[in-house]
């Protein structure tokens, strides 16, 4: 049987605050009201502070006083509620409205009533205050903006104008960001008609001061005038705004910094859906689209619960800034989280459990848009569905199977009830519009989330409906389509339970781009795209072995399963593996398949960690690695599963350099696996090494090639390519004692900037070089150094700049001087580094524990040092100092980058040529290394 999902899960929401379990009433406040503003108050205490006062300054002054200390008693008081009722959303945007509203009416009164009395207005003079916007609709943020609308029967008069200044003047006196606009009721029709976006402000206005008959009279000139036989218009006009909108946030749901208001999933969508209800029906509140038969009372609990989730985290985003704020930056994340009430349970931090409760929110949004969305497309929309765009109607399609029906150009069973009788339909539906190329109607989306509950464990050990499954990964071209649609509606964590717990899990870190559910159907997106021949020239190695033929379900379904053991206080591949030995049977594989899954979810990372950590020049790493794979068919299978899980990381992870180091480690693999291990040794490599340089230098002299020959020791050969090995004969051939010689070129090959010395050797000169780079901003990916028979240091650096490219050749010269600067003693690093640039704030709650560890048998003949800390400038510089400060011979230095980590591989010697046995010695310079890092730290304000 197959264990219930709470047996497999973590737990996502037990430990986790909560919503209030019903919303608050209508009108109900965070605080009592009178704590918060007391209107009639105010006024009173305004009249008595101005009474008498003639100066007109004088009286902004005082009463400018006065309404601010009643702000900042109304803000303390509605800051002090939320402290402790820290979610109750509606609460605290209606508390936020009625203190605006007290402050708006107290300057209105002082302008009116002491500013610009007048006791007899005349008809002309009559004007009307109405809150539009957001503010209109009655939510507010702590510091949203407050838009007005100043409404006359006709023309300004010089008083109407003058009691308008005066009041906006106080208004931002009070530091409130106000937007206002002073229209006839005829100027309100006409821009109207123009503007979308006043239409819209105009559809939630509010009275608040004035001569509320014209605010009436408004309202029924929109709605006659305006509105009535326009809703098409206006549905078109935001359905593209959304798009737009879209589009400039990314067009991602699962964005690292989300957008609270303007984000995908975020408040705009579930207000886009309000404005247009409100456009068609009129309704005041989005809860009577139950009753008009839009939304089921089920997904309006959702409606409802996402508003007042995403209302919650942008309140407290504001209060956070101390000004307006709907980013949701990484550092705010943390902040935000620990307000709400999340706590770090389950080997999970706090701020991950709260962004997989975002995510959460932000995928139902989007579900909920696409409901309300097509209805209205079905009455409204002229042109064909906005989603579709101009292909609908000029592709073919393939006929429909008998039980399924098109409704507006999409999928849909002919009859639900017949339909849904047999359950395995759930899976034949996605199957169906996967071989159609139909997109699927909104109304079978409903209709499978409320059949969800038929998928049992019968279901997912039945032998047809696992045949289904598989169908929709391995048969059609794009599985990522189905895949992404049923992890939507459930229908994927219902038929895998063990997948349930990485639904929109968010990983607290820099380098990863999407949630675990989506990071894992991008994989499985870029297989099918490698399998559909698109990435030929991109992905040669990955392409070639695709094309010779692997075991292809085997390979979908390690994709599948390589992160589903993520959010865990275990090791994820560890726990993974458990999970796809149980998993994998039941989804057909035979043992040796299941097998084979199993170990490929275990050491999935495996390739990655050796080709970036390790260096792949070291015939141990080639031999260590193939013993770990044991077959041709393993390492074929694990290459194309790294390939596609680095590409699944987000749009700019993989790179030339990333692409060389994996297909440098997987050609000399299979070329070991094929004529035996035997053949990986030194000095086979070292007489390879010889021959192909004599024959690149083969119009050198023969003395200067013997003393080319003679100059290197073993590990000079292994560790360079030929390219390199021939710019550095060039560079030694002729070089004086105390010269040194510098050749900085693109390696196109590795996206990176080689840059070659050749100068005396002398202690400490790769920390020293290290630091030269690290002034000019220059990211080390690799570096080697080697000492000549004839004492002279040969050190090859591979860097990028802070954008992980080549440096411009415009910048070379730069990098050049400094270089020359630094090792003539010029400029001294350690120095210079001091006042450079600290880690940007929002980057700072990023907590990267730091590991060192020391490997005497990765190598034959060097220490490996492995320091894996938190990634700051001037790292490398620190840590290289300091291991030549303890005699620490550095021939090597491999430095791996994701987002805020950092792993450098040292390959070290002691001053005697040995390896680091001893524990006292590893212990000494731990602590050492340590404490550099700590200082690295401390000067980056981390």
């Amino acid at each position: 049987m197959t264990p219930p999902q709470d047996a497999l899960a973590v737990s996502v929401s037990d430990r986790n605050p909560t919503l209030p379990p019903t919303p608050s009433e209508p009108g109900e406040l965070i605080a009592p009201a009178e704590q918060i503003m007391d209107e009639a108050a105010l006024c009173a205490a305004l009249d008595a502070a101005v009474a008498g006062l003639g100066d007109p300054a004088e009286i902004r002054r005082v009463a400018t006083q006065i309404l601010q200390e009643a702000q900042i008693a109304g803000r303390h008081a509605i800051e002090r509620s939320i402290e402790a009722r820290p979610l109750t959303a509606r609460r605290i945007t209606r508390a936020y409205t009625h203190l605006t509203d007290g402050l708006v009416r107290g300057v209105l009164h002082v302008a009116r009533s002491h500013l610009h009395r007048n006791d007899m207005p005349s008809e002309t003079e009559r004007v009307a205050v109405l809150a539009v916007g957001g503010y209109g609709r009655g939510e507010m943020a702590p510091f949203s903006d407050v838009d007005l609308l100043f409404v006359t029967p006709w023309k300004l008069t010089p008083h109407i104008e003058s009691v308008i200044e005066s009041s906006l003047y106080m208004l931002w006196d009070l530091h409130m960001k106000v937007g206002h606009a002073s229209r006839t009721v005829k100027e309100c029709l006409r821009l109207g008609k123009q503007d979308v976006t006043i239409r819209t402000s105009l559809l939630e206005m509010r009275y608040l001061a004035g001569e509320e008959s014209i605010g009436l009279e408004l309202k029924t000139a929109l709605r006659e005038q305006l509105f009535r036989g326009t809703v098409g218009e206006f549905i078109e006009a935001k359905l593209e705004e959304r798009s737009t909108r879209h589009k400039k946030q990314g067009g991602q749901r699962y964005v690292l910094e989300p957008n609270v208001k303007e984000g995908k999933g975020g408040l705009r969508d579930l207000q886009t859906l309000y404005w247009i209800a409100k456009y068609e029906h009129g309704v005041r509140t989005a809860a009577e689209l139950v009753n008009l038969g839009v939304f089921l009372p089920d997904e309006f609990a959702a409606f409802d619960a996402a508003e007042r989730f995403l209302w919650a985290v942008r309140c407290h985003l504001h209060l956070i800034a101390g000004r307006a704020q709907d980013q949701l930056t990484f550092d705010n994340q943390v902040a935000v989280a620990e307000r709400l009430g999340y706590t770090d349970h389950s080997g999970r931090r706090a701020v991950e459990h709260f962004m997989q409760d975002y995510f959460r929110h932000a995928t139902r949004v989007g579900e909920l848009t696409r409901i309300f969305l097509t209805e209205l497309e079905a009455r409204h929309v002229k042109q064909e569905p906005a989603i579709l765009g101009f292909l609908l109607g000029r592709s073919r399609k393939k006929r429909l199977k008998r039980g399924y029906a098109l409704k507006q150009n999409r999928i849909t069973p002919a009859d639900e009830t017949a339909f849904f009788a047999d359950k395995l339909n759930i899976l034949r539906l996605f199957e169906e519009a996967l071989r159609t190329g139909y997109l699927i109607h909104p109304d079978a989306m409903r209709a499978v989330s409320a059949n969800l509950g038929k998928i049992d464990d019968e279901m997912r050990r039945d032998p047809e409906a696992v045949g289904i499954f598989l169908d929709l990964m391995l048969k059609h071209g794009n599985p990522e389509r189905a895949l992404r649609r049923m992890n939507e509606l459930g229908v994927l964590a219902a038929f895998l339970p063990e997948f349930a717990p990485i639904v929109a899990m968010m990983q607290f870190n820099m380098y990863h781009s999407y949630t675990v559910d989506e990071h894992t159907i991008q994989v499985i997106s870029t297989l099918a795209q490698i399998e559909r021949e698109e990435l030929e020239e991109e992905l040669p190695v990955a392409s070639g072995i695709l094309k010779r033929g692997v075991n292809r379900k085997v390979l979908f379904i390690a994709s599948l399963l390589h992160d589903i053991g993520k959010g865990r206080k275990e090791d994820h591949s560890i726990v993974g593996a458990r999970i796809a030995r149980s998993v994998a049977p039941r989804l057909g594989l035979k043992p040796a398949e299941a097998d084979t899954v199993e170990w490929l979810v275990r050491y999935h990372l495996l390739m990655s960690d050796m080709a970036q950590k390790r260096d792949i020049a070291d015939p141990r790493t080639v031999r260590d690695f193939a013993k770990a794979v044991k077959t041709r068919e393993r390492l074929e299978l694990l290459t194309v599963l790294t390939v596609c899980d680095i590409r699944g990381v987000g749009p700019n992870t993989w790179n030339n350099w990333k692409a060389t180091l994996l297909r440098g480690l997987y050609r000399a693999t299979a070329t070991a696996l094929d004529t035996g291990l035997e053949d990986l040794n030194r000095d086979k490599l070292e007489g390879e090494a010889k021959k192909a340089l004599r024959t690149a230098l083969e119009g050198w002299p023969k003395p200067d090639l013997k003393a080319e020959m003679d100059r290197h020791y073993g590990p000079y050969w292994q560790g360079l390519d030929l390219a390199t090995q021939v710019t550095f004969a060039e560079m030694l051939r002729d070089i004086g004692a105390d010269e040194i010689r510098i050749d900085t070129r693109e390696d196109e090959d590795r996206d990176a900037t080689r840059v070659c010395f050749a100068l005396n050797d002398h202690p400490g000169i790769f920390s020293r070089l290290a630091g030269a780079l690290s002034l000019v901003g220059a990211n080390v990916v690799d570096a080697r150094t080697y000492t000549s028979k004839d004492g002279f240091a040969t050190a090859v650096f591979w860097v990028q700049d802070a954008e992980g490219n080549p440096y411009e050749a415009r910048r070379l010269p730069r990098l050049r001087n400094m270089i020359d600067k630094t090792l003539k003693g010029e400029v001294i690093a350690s120095r210079e580094l001091e006042g450079r640039e600290k880690i940007k704030k929002r980057e700072r709650p990023f907590k990267v524990p730091t590991n060192i560890t020391f490997d005497n048998e990765g190598s034959e003949i060097y220490t490996i040092i492995e320091v894996d800390t938190r990634d700051r400038p001037g790292l490398l510089y620190d840590l290289t100092k300091t291991l030549a400060a303890s005699n620490i011979y550095i021939s090597s230095a491999v430095i791996a980058t994701y987002g805020a980590q950092v792993v450098d591989t040292f390959y070290v010697k002691d001053m005697f040529g040995l390896k680091l046995y001893t524990r006292s010695r590893q212990e000494s310079l731990e602590r050492k290394l340590r404490d550099a890092i700590a200082r690295v730290a401390e000067r980056a304000g981390a």
